[in-house]
């Protein structure tokens, strides 16, 4: 028997992406009194329904980023001119009370802001919705997740009358069809393409089509890869539609009695007939019409969209026509079949449900609704009419606030945005005009440090207890088993301590993470993502449990997984689900002659983000050393450049330089490269030093899937 067996495991949550995996961290029984990483072995949790015991690298190695580069205390100048010095927490404390309440005086409480994190777990979402939106009354709160899940929120939104992934795991392994859009999954969600990848090769039957303008580890193993042209998805989506309707494989009964907007929708699709769509995207008619068939014939269909799809300036209309397609076919709450994004974070979830962005409240609860906002009110036991009507900044019009000075205290918690932002020398400029920004992490130094005048050191995972949600709803109970280092604190004990020393003690009396949960699930009950039956008691007895959940024990008598709109009725006041009915729009930023190239970026397998963690990693960094830059043989011939040549990409907003690889799984006319390099780990190699910041009107989701650049040779 293994000796660290011997010791009970501790059940814990991957904290890298929304897959939600579940781990188990062993105690060494010769560990040291002194805690490090070498003190832990983790492993897969097999009793944990959505990964069966199935860890990515990144999960099985991320105790080896524990104890590196740590935050230990709090630290403070008063202009970015000086170094940061070690303050107390009393003195960090005493500074940011006596900040918010003269920006208070001064500008109002418009001019507080907050920029966060879908890593953070729900119990810390939760206090800073109550201390920003409820007790300061700002709506000035968003996350990373704008950048990231807010084009899927607003998809599912407008199209069924609330968030909410209707699908599960479970489906994947029951679907006859997967269709892949906008997510390299083998690549950024692994686990769950374990599950679908092992499906597809156990039934012949089963067919898997990728669209992407790579031919990613994803695309490789697909029955059907459509490599369309960047930005071309609406028009292959209605391309798609137009032939399953001129063939009569859609569900007539299921449009006429569960949807609304049918024969609008056949006047838009009208417009893409299968020449014009294959002309714009780039594709063969024969791969358009194998498209079509193979969702048409098949009994169900899952999709999955990620990234590809929501960074766009039409990320919302793109995933709303992704779900007409499921409409036309009646391809929803049946096992196997329905829309199903995938988040990219471990929390992405969890923020959407605790109302982690500027437009929303808890309990999938909306700013602009009048009973909503006093709902939330009166379980807050805050005066009527102190919630804003009006939705607060978002992540880029925060930063873009900072230019016009009308923002006097910034507060960036567990996030990165001098790497993540989109334009970054805007971004850093704008940093550079700030008065005050408080920068919350558990590791220094960051990129965002380097702009920030009080740092504070946040505990982190394995380090606190908390709740995530991942991509199929499941919650999961994340507990500590090492004590964080240093002065270290839990996030949403430092923003209960600041309500408190506010003047709000009676709203921030909680003693521990488990009553700040009990709280917040008093304001999911009847609710889409009713998690009333979920407690960390239910969840220690039990283990993950799967909103909607108003009764643990029920949940567990039933026990099978959870979809919704399984009886067809949508949220929306009809109960009928609605088509969408845009038009493609193409790219925000299109190629021209000085610009002829479209650049697209993304994650590596073994990287997260900005390099926090994973940066520190021996492993990972020997699996992807550096950033490069994916050609085109026939682009890279035209320029004269061959692989590992050093090449400048410029944009109309900064220039990177990379080394090349010369390949085929790019697109002509179509380059890539990596998202996770910042200046602290090379320089020069940051995508968002290029991309744009045009969003989407709807979700504001930046465009960050695609720019226009220029590539030149720089000779060595």
């Amino acid at each position: 028997m293994d000796a660290l067996a011997i010791l009970p495991p501790t059940r814990t949550l991957c904290p890298y992406c929304g897959v939600g995996c579940g781990l188990e961290a062993v105690a060494s029984p010769q560990k040291s009194a002194v805690q490090s990483h070498n003190s832990y072995k983790i492993r897969g949790d097999r009793q944990h329904p959505s990964s069966q015991g199935m860890v990515c690298v990144k999960g099985a190695t991320v105790m080896e980023s524990m104890d590196k580069q740590r935050l230990l205390y709090p630290m403070f100048r008063s202009s970015l001119d000086q170094p940061l010095q070690r303050i107390s927490w009393e003195k960090a404390l005493e500074i940011i009370v006596d900040k918010i309440q003269q920006v208070k005086q001064t500008l109002g409480v418009s001019g507080l802001c907050m920029y966060a994190s879908g890593q953070m777990q729900t119990e810390d979402y939760y206090i800073a919705q109550k201390l920003f939106k409820g007790c300061l009354g700002t709506n000035n709160f968003d996350t990373n997740s704008r950048l990231c899940m807010s084009s899927a929120v607003s998809a599912y939104g407008l199209s069924f009358g609330s968030d909410g992934p209707p699908c599960c795991y479970e489906d994947l392994e029951l679907t006859d069809c997967a269709f892949l859009i906008g997510t390299n999954t083998a690549d950024c969600h692994p686990i769950i393409f374990n599950r679908l990848r092992k499906h597809h090769k156990q039934n012949p039957h089963v067919k898997l089509i990728v669209v992407d303008p790579r031919c990613t580890a994803t695309a490789e193993v697909a029955d059907l890869h459509l490599a369309i042209n960047p930005g071309t998805d609406i028009s292959l989506l209605h391309g798609i539609a137009y032939l399953l309707k001129k063939w009569n494989l859609i569900d007539q009964k299921f449009i006429d009695n569960h949807t609304q907007d049918f024969e609008q929708y056949c006047q838009v699709i009208s417009h893409y007939p299968p020449d014009k769509v294959t002309q714009i995207c780039g594709i063969s008619l024969e791969q358009l019409e194998t498209a079509a068939r193979y969702w048409g014939n098949a009994r169900t269909v899952l999709s999955l969209w990620s990234m590809g799809l929501n960074q766009s300036s039409q990320g919302t209309a793109k995933g709303r026509c992704l779900i007409n397609l499921h409409l036309l076919t009646g391809q929803i709450g049946k096992p196997g079949s329905g829309p199903f994004s995938l988040t990219g974070q471990p929390n992405a979830m969890g923020g959407r449900e605790a109302g982690g962005l500027s437009h929303l409240l808890p309990g999938y609860r909306s700013i602009q609704n009048a009973q909503h906002r006093q709902e939330v009110e009166q379980l807050w036991q805050i005066p009527l009419g102190r919630i804003d009507a009006q939705p607060g900044l978002s992540a880029w019009e925060m930063f873009m606030a900072l230019e016009n000075q009308q923002v006097g205290l910034l507060w960036i918690v567990a996030t990165n945005p001098v790497v993540s932002m989109p334009d970054l020398e805007r971004v850093k400029n704008a940093l550079r005009q700030s008065t005050f920004t408080i920068h919350q992490d558990a590791y220094f130094p960051t990129e965002t440090a380097a702009y920030a005048h009080l740092v504070l050191p946040a505990a982190q995972w394995s380090e606190k207890t908390g709740t995530m949600t991942n991509s199929e709803r499941r919650v999961t109970l994340s507990r500590a088993f090492r004590s964080p280092p240093g002065e270290a604190r839990p996030d949403w004990e430092i923003f209960a301590e600041v309500g408190r020393r506010l003047g709000f003690e009676e709203q921030f009396n909680f003693s521990d993470s488990a009553a700040v949960h009990s709280e917040y699930v008093q304001l999911t009950a009847g609710r889409l993502c009713d998690q009333s039956g979920i407690s960390y008691g239910a969840l220690e007895r039990f283990g993950p449990l799967q909103w909607p959940c108003p009764s643990a024990e029920h949940e567990k008598e039933v026990s099978s997984p959870k979809r919704l709109y399984t009886d067809h009725k949508f949220c929306t006041e009809t109960g009928r689900a609605n088509f969408c009915l845009d038009h493609s729009q193409g790219l925000a930023e299109p190629v021209d002659p000085d610009y002829p190239f479209v650049l697209t970026n993304g994650r590596l397998y073994g990287h997260w983000h900005t390099q926090t963690r994973t940066g520190h990693i021996e492993k990972i960094k020997k699996m992807h050393p550096k950033p490069i830059l994916e050609m085109h043989p026939r682009d890279a011939e035209k320029l004269g450049i061959k692989s590992q040549d050093l090449v400048a990409i410029k944009s109309r907003r900064g220039t990177a330089q990379l080394e090349v690889l010369v390949t085929k799984a790019i697109a002509p006319g179509t380059v890539f490269m990596p998202m996770h390099w910042g200046f602290l780990w090379q320089n020069n190699a940051e995508v968002n030093s290029l991309t744009h910041p045009i969003a989407c009107p709807i979700s504001k989701q930046p465009e960050l899937k695609a720019c226009a650049v220029s590539v030149t040779p720089i000779y060595r």
